[in-house]
């Protein structure tokens, strides 16, 4: 559908007009991302999450994360026209424009700072601004094309949920919400990698150096392993400081282990398809690891 780069498509139906902006805000990912930040508020207190806190505290994690999704779609709108998996996004495709988008997303930035600042507290406020900058200039901007390294140094802000969950009970920094963020932080490159690998001839196309493009196809596999290696380790902190019990630490354990078992098979595997069932387990394994710690939480050890 025919757009000038500053004006929308008449004919374009009311109807289908809000699941365009909607997809602005990339709703798998906010989702994730305010399952994360949920648990980090179930963590930080031995009872149920104040319901003020509960809504206001997700209501303005949530709108920031679809904001800084939307900033990245206007920035990256002319190397998504060029990759199959994005260049049906809104932008690309013609459906919205860059003007528009732009308000959308800084309209609902503005509104969570408001919200997070008025109803929750100025700290979840200030360290959700942290991780919008983070992620929709630093990394979208600046990192994304400068380094193959990008979603590690990037991945700081996309861990920062469970962490504004911990904040927005607390309204304090804490070891256990730092160390969920760890556990996000290190989950990151494994995750996206797998995914890089499958995408890696789209991504050399759009000349972004992610790590399959800029050293090949083997050494990728190989920090997979080691990330996940260090991932094991990494989830079983929570347990070794007291934070979790037995039962978390059984599911750790299981879920770390069968981590380590997908990246040997990719990195034994000549397979794309490999890559991808790599891909589904790193999202499987971070929503059943979260699930452990509330289980344990409110369940206690067995």
């Amino acid at each position: 559908m025919a757009t000038s780069e500053f004006g929308l498509a008449e004919t374009y139906s009311n109807d289908l007009l809000w699941r365009r902006y909607l997809e602005l805000t990339k709703p798998k990912v906010v989702a994730l991302i305010l399952f994360t930040a949920l648990v980090g508020m179930l963590l930080a207190t031995p009872g149920m999450v104040p319901l003020s806190t509960l809504f206001f505290g997700l209501l303005g994690i949530g709108l920031c994360a679809g904001a800084g999704a939307a900033l990245n779609h206007v920035i990256d709108r002319r190397v998504d026209a060029l990759m199959d998996r994005t260049r049906r996004r809104p932008l690309p495709s013609g459906d919205l424009d860059a003007r528009h988008a732009v308000a959308f997303a800084l309209g609902m930035a503005a509104v969570s700072m408001l919200v997070l600042t008025v109803f929750v507290n100025p700290l979840t406020a200030l360290l959700t601004f942290a991780a919008f900058i983070g992620y929709a200039v630093i990394y979208t901007i600046y990192l994304k094309r400068a380094t193959p390294q990008n979603i590690v140094w990037g991945g700081i802000a996309g861990a920062m949920p469970p962490l504004l969950g911990w904040t927005a009970v607390t309204g304090e920094i804490a070891v256990e919400g730092l160390l969920l963020a760890l556990l996000v932080f290190i989950w990151t490159p494994p995750h996206f990698w797998a995914l890089a690998i499958k995408r890696r001839a789209e991504y050399a196309r759009a000349d972004i150096p992610m790590l399959p493009v800029t050293h090949g196809l083997t050494y990728t596999k190989l920090q997979i392993l080691i990330y996940s290696l260090l991932l094991l380790w990494v989830s079983l902190l929570p347990f070794l400081i007291h934070m979790s019990g037995r039962l978390y630490l059984l599911g750790a354990l299981g879920l770390g282990l069968g981590f380590v078992y997908q990246a040997v098979r990719l990195l034994r595997s000549e397979s794309d398809a490999r890559a991808m069932k790599t891909f589904g387990y790193s999202i499987l394994y971070l929503s059943v690891l979260f699930v452990f710690l509330v289980a344990d939480h409110y369940l206690g050890s067995v």
